[in-house]
């Protein structure tokens, strides 16, 4: 069964090499590759050579201590589609709202603690920062944006000179997009389930939404107890 979960998370300067081997079940979290489905990267700077990792520890190096070395989406994709299937969907994701932006991602689907069902989802992270055809150096690349001569500043970021409220309705607005896109996708391959991005209470439904139990809660409950609860979990990847 379908259900809508899309969250937007960031990382600092320090984080961003470590939760990229982290999706890609590299390094020591290679103990969880049981749950890895397949893994891909694009965008990259010609001085990455190709090589995510390197993206990623060069911006931890020199993105401002402030700033964001990355930006994450977190999905819940159907687990009605096929491998293939959910593959082009994240893809048609980071069309729609990454673009050319350097970006890395994974699909994981783990087995729920509750209902032993698989729980597949992506983790898509990518640089906030614009490419607009100058070369820079690894260290130039991700040093503030200059507008005035942009060849002697770093690549510009999307989300810069944005106020809160513009990055709320930036974000209403991926999630209604993301809930348009798997539901093009299920009715494209034959299905009839559909997802919603609004809450209950928006569609006019009266009941609360269903409380979160985490995998720590789960490890807690007796039998009696899961058995009451069972039913797929939202568990974190």
């Amino acid at each position: 069964m379908s259900h809508f979960h899309k969250s937007v998370k960031t990382g600092k300067p320090g984080q961003a090499l470590e939760h990229a081997r982290y999706i890609a079940r590299e390094s020591k979290y290679k103990k969880n590759r049981d749950d890895l489905i397949l893994k891909a990267h694009g965008n990259l700077p010609e001085w990455a050579h190709g090589d995510p990792y390197t993206f990623w520890k060069t911006a931890d190096k020199n993105e401002r201590r402030n700033g964001a070395t990355y930006r994450e989406f977190e999905v819940a994709l159907p687990s009605e589609l096929t491998t293939d299937q959910q593959n082009e969907l994240v893809n048609d994701l980071i069309k729609t709202s990454v673009g050319q932006k350097p970006y890395q991602y994974a699909i994981h689907s783990p087995e729920a603690a509750l209902g032993k069902v698989p729980q597949p989802h992506a983790h898509i992270m990518f640089s906030d920062r614009l490419p607009d055809g100058i070369y820079r150096s690894p260290e130039q690349h991700f040093k503030r944006y200059n507008p005035n001569d942009p060849e002697l500043g770093g690549c510009k970021k999307d989300s810069g000179g944005k106020d809160r409220a513009k990055l709320r309705e930036d974000l209403i607005a991926s999630r209604e997009s993301w809930a348009k896109i798997q539901n093009i996708a299920l009715e494209k391959y034959g299905h009839t389930t559909r997802v919603d991005h609004r809450s209950n209470t928006d569609r006019g439904i009266k009941q609360p939404p269903r409380k979160y139990i985490s995998y720590a809660d789960i490890k807690e409950m007796d039998a009696e107890s899961k058995k009451k609860h069972s039913f797929p979990d939202k568990r974190d990847a």
